[in-house]
């Protein structure tokens, strides 16, 4: 039971992929996570909030999906599984969205809510990047040799060229 648990350390335990293909490896991350230690994820507590322990890697493209996120946003998961809602409330903040409040307005308006979610920045080809949550285990986008830079944030011509590979 690695996915969805935290041992003594305080570290989140993830799956990710082995050295062989189709091995599987539980490792300890460097994440750490606030007054959660020695706890598995309970089985109804995975099911209830739609999450899955066989997942390698975990971004925030899980959030974009309206029926995990109704299921992340049920008082069963949010009053009962506080490891699955940190892991998320986490994964939501390093978007800009407060999961919180995401959860608040599916109540009222689930349409504005997944399109609030949307307009964030979440794109569901786009790993979250995460000082607080997990790591993706996405493969990273290849670099092209020939690409030309990427504009600065300010606009102005005096990008930084890559270095050659």
């Amino acid at each position: 039971m690695c996915a969805l648990s935290v041992p003594s350390s305080g570290k989140r335990c993830s799956l990710e992929a082995g050295d062989e293909p189709g091995l599987l490896q539980c490792k300890t991350s460097e994440i750490s996570v606030h007054g959660i230690r020695e706890h598995i994820e309970t089985d109804e507590c995975v099911a209830a909030c739609g999450a899955d322990r066989n997942v390698t890697g975990i971004s925030s493209d899980s959030l974009l999906d309206p029926i995990f996120t109704a299921k992340l946003c049920s008082k069963h998961c949010v009053n009962n599984c506080p490891n699955i809602v940190d892991l998320y409330s986490n994964l939501a903040s390093a978007e800009g969205v407060l999961l919180s409040k995401l959860c608040k307005s599916l109540e009222t308006s689930p349409r504005r809510a997944m399109s609030q979610l949307q307009s964030s920045g979440i794109a569901p080809s786009t790993p979250a990047a995460v000082g607080e949550g997990p790591i993706s285990a996405a493969p990273a986008a290849p670099i092209s040799r020939t690409a030309a830079p990427a504009p600065s944030p300010t606009g102005s011509a005096d990008a930084v060229t890559p270095a050659p590979l």
